[in-house]
């Protein structure tokens, strides 16, 4: 056990900085950043002349070097001691060299220290074993384990981070939420709505049915904001709160849509209801629910979060398109957003 401790030693943080450099890489080659904020340390250093040296990514280096040092301690030898003390001398002296950058520049990039503090404890560890004449243990139970442990913690950091969606920096917060939600291979379409708007009404004519025409690759969020002028507004929005909790959402959101204004009252609303196959008793005491008012109360603050302006606002995948839009521009922007999932 106590030959075999800094075997593992070198492995673990080798492994821990594949981690923080395998993260990286990701933000560097999507198209918006999925673990560091853009405006974080991360996104400063990413746009120094040190993020690219030669066009390539720093992280991939990164990646490159410490596979090496991690593969160096699995051989027994000379000439693997000497080389992974070499490689993890160039590791630390470029290591000491970005840490210095970041405090000249007054940040931190927290993947960027991890891996070159990992750096500097590597050059450590492998100048003792040079010195030491330290070699990996002889089971090959654990020298596969370690070559394990080097590969998963490269593969599974890329995997995760390229399955994830990336959103761009100047997307709302509130927006990106919903966009996180959505399941991979889809879209995000949020409709902010007001059922009596005649824009979001002639919006709607349009729109919908190029939603139902691509609903395999879009999930739909619909979000109410009743306005006070238009007298029925909240009764609808409460009429489609209900639509969607009792698994009608698109049927009840097209009737309130394509129903005159005047007959969306709480009894027309139920009228729709019984329509389109709804339990008329669970209809009604979900209409009476607080908690529906409080869900459209919600959705009034997303809207405002959003910096929503006026009706119909509809974010297509990060995109804002605000007012009435023609039939052209929604399917332009919907397919282009499928186009780049």
């Amino acid at each position: 056990m106590r030959k075999s401790l800094p075997f593992w030693v070198v492995i673990v943080i080798c492994a821990v900085a594949l981690v923080a450099s395998s993260l990286l890489l990701v933000d560097y080659v999507r198209p918006a950043p999925v673990f560091c904020g853009a405006e974080g340390g991360c996104g400063v250093v990413k746009r120094t002349v040190f993020a690219y040296p030669l066009g390539i990514p720093t992280p991939l280096i990164g990646i490159g070097g410490f596979l090496a040092i991690g593969l160096a301690q699995l051989l027994p030898g000379r000439r693997a001691r000497i080389a992974q003390a070499a490689l993890a001398g160039i590791a630390g002296i470029v290591a000491a060299g970005l840490l210095v950058v970041q405090a000249m520049m007054k940040t931190v990039c927290p993947f960027c220290f991890v891996a070159d503090l990992s750096s500097l404890v590597l050059l450590g560890l492998s100048v003792a074993r040079l010195r030491r004449e330290w070699d990996p243990p002889t089971p090959k139970r654990q020298l596969f384990a370690g070559l394990a442990v080097i590969l998963l913690s490269v593969s599974a950091p890329i995997a995760v981070g390229m399955s994830k969606k990336a959103i761009p920096a100047d997307v709302p917060p509130a927006i990106a939420e919903e966009m996180r939600k959505t399941p991979r291979g889809k879209i995000t379409v949020i409709d902010f709505v007001d059922f009596e708007c005649p824009f979001c009404r002639m919006t709607h004519a349009d729109f919908g049915p190029l939603l139902a025409e691509r609903k395999d690759k879009v999930r739909v969020v619909r979000k109410h904001v009743p306005l006070r002028m238009h007298p029925h507004a909240t009764d609808a929005a409460r009429a489609a709160c209900c639509g969607e909790k009792l698994g009608k959402g698109e049927e009840m959101a097209e009737a309130l849509f394509t129903t005159p204004p005047g007959e969306l009252t709480p009894e027309g609303c139920e009228q729709l209801a019984t329509k389109h196959g709804l339990d008329l008793a669970r209809f009604k005491e979900c209409f009476a629910d607080p908690q529906t008012d409080a869900r459209i109360r919600a959705d009034g603050d997303t809207f405002r979060a959003a910096h929503g302006h006026g009706l119909p606002t509809i974010y297509i995948e990060g995109t804002k398109l605000e007012g009435a839009q023609e039939r052209e521009v929604l399917q332009r922007t919907l397919d282009s957003a499928i186009r780049a999932l």
